[in-house]
């Protein structure tokens, strides 16, 4: 599957949230094969899967807050707002100040990354706007123009708490399996 996107291809793989449809990042022409695919508007930017912290800090900047939420919830069903680093290019994030990161919490799916050489873009297997395929049957009838699908079942089975740490106080944006509650508690450290 590696190949796969090193060609600029797109294809499903299960997360542990739902399952996503995913290009490489460093390919203009694959985000835009991506777009294609899920109908997706240019103006919305895509979330971003790294392998690990590492790949994380070579995108985006992670200052002290962000690295509680890095350590206490990733990998796993969160995905953190973070500032976009200056040399990342502008089309990643359709020239916005901040990025969306994931931690990718399945070995396949970071081995893949790996394998791929760069973060991936990222996001649930539907049409923009629609609900999100529950099925690799779903998956093949919403997106049919994909270019591979990785067997595997998502683990949670509901999309990730999006948590925005690129302001003064962090925020919950979509809520998920992880609460404010939670999120207060990994930043005072108890």
């Amino acid at each position: 599957m590696a190949a796969v996107l090193k060609q600029g291809g797109v294809i499903s793989v299960p997360t542990d949230t739902v399952y996503g449809v995913c290009c490489i990042m460093n390919s203009r022409e694959a985000q835009e094969h991506l777009r294609d695919i899920k109908h997706r508007p240019a103006d919305k930017a895509f979330p971003v899967m790294c392998a690990d912290e590492a790949q994380i800090r070579t995108i985006a900047e992670v200052d002290a807050r962000a690295e509680k939420l890095i350590r206490a919830f990733l990998p796993g069903p969160v995905t953190l707002i973070l500032k976009k680093r200056a040399e990342v290019p502008a089309y990643v994030n359709g020239g916005m100040a901040t990025l969306a990161v994931r931690m990718a919490p399945e070995a396949a799916v970071k081995d893949l990354i790996l394998a791929a050489g760069c973060p991936l873009f990222m996001t649930s297997a539907n049409l923009s706007g629609q609900p999100t395929a529950k099925t690799l049957d779903e998956i093949e009838r919403d997106c049919p123009d994909l270019d591979g699908m990785m067997k595997g079942e998502p683990s949670y089975g509901r999309a990730s708490t999006i948590i925005d740490c690129s302001g003064d106080e962090v925020k919950i944006l979509r809520p998920g399996p992880v609460s404010m509650e939670q999120i207060q508690q990994a930043l005072s450290g108890n």
